[in-house]
């Protein structure tokens, strides 16, 4: 079996690339077309770690190293930098981000470890010119991820409740303020939106408060909704019915059950 090096990979990339002997479905992407490819490939690489599979890992973070060495060819060909330039900036920033492991300063746990590159990282960033201590937080990501980190780094500043029932309390007043929209005649759809998304920030919060990453905690909500609506489908054709054919009353009562047949099995 030949062994390739991370040179070979990126040489491989740059021959797909080649505008006479490339390959003609890579030639014509760009920066735009590879944002979903990107995200794809970094959910799948989640995917991979959930489910503990070591090889699937392997195959999943082999792609995902495609997408950065391919971006890398992009900026390449424009001559603005190339994969060995990404290489050298993420070296140096992660020497620069750990002077307790490369230099001088100390660090016993890992409370002292995090101050000293949310240190470095506030210094790098006021460097950079930004007017906010929010101007880093990227707007792509997921909104549930974008709020917590928004929320956090808020915190750091002090402005953040330091007990719990308030966190509680403000949830209760947005849960209330959508439901006073519902029943506005005519009812207002942006208006709903809007306390719907006050609302879902809010249990971000509780979510941070108590230290649950709220991402997690819905991947773990929506895991437990799909495994119970699959047991009402396989019991409804154990008796011969689809959904179409059973009453609601039909498929909450086999809901009660799936509850009870998943807590009895855990």
């Amino acid at each position: 079996m030949q062994s390739y090096t991370i040179h070979d990979f990126t040489q491989l990339i740059a021959k797909l690339r080649d505008p006479q002997e490339g390959c003609p479905w890579d030639l014509k992407q760009n920066y735009q077309t590879m944002i979903p490819c990107l995200l794809e490939e970094s959910y799948e690489v989640v995917e991979a770690i959930r489910q503990g599979n070591p090889q699937d890992l392997k195959e999943e973070l082999g792609d995902l190293l495609l997408q950065v060495v391919f971006l890398s060819q992009l900026a390449c060909e424009e001559q603005k930098f190339d994969f060995n330039d990404v290489i050298q900036t993420i070296c140096e920033k992660i020497i620069r981000r750990h002077p307790h492991v490369f230099g001088n300063q100390s660090a016993h746990n890992e409370e002292e470890a995090l101050q000293n590159w949310n240190a470095i990282k506030a210094e790098e960033n006021k460097n950079k010119g930004h007017q906010s201590i929010l101007d880093n937080i990227p707007h792509a990501f997921p909104a549930l991820i974008r709020a917590e980190k928004l929320q956090k780094r808020c915190s750091k500043l002090g402005f953040d409740w330091q007990t719990i029932p308030p966190v509680i309390e403000k949830v209760h007043e947005e849960l209330h303020e959508v439901s006073q929209e519902l029943h506005h005649m005519p009812q207002n759809h942006d208006k709903i939106e809007e306390e719907i998304g006050d609302l879902l920030f809010a249990v971000v919060n509780l979510s941070r408060h108590v230290k649950c990453q709220p991402e997690e905690a819905l991947h773990k909500a929506n895991h437990k909704f799909e495994q119970r609506f699959r047991f009402i489908e396989q019991e409804l054709a154990k008796q011969g019915k689809s959904l179409e054919d059973s009453t609601l009353s039909e498929m909450d009562w086999l809901w009660d059950l799936a509850k009870t047949h998943f807590a009895t099995n855990k």
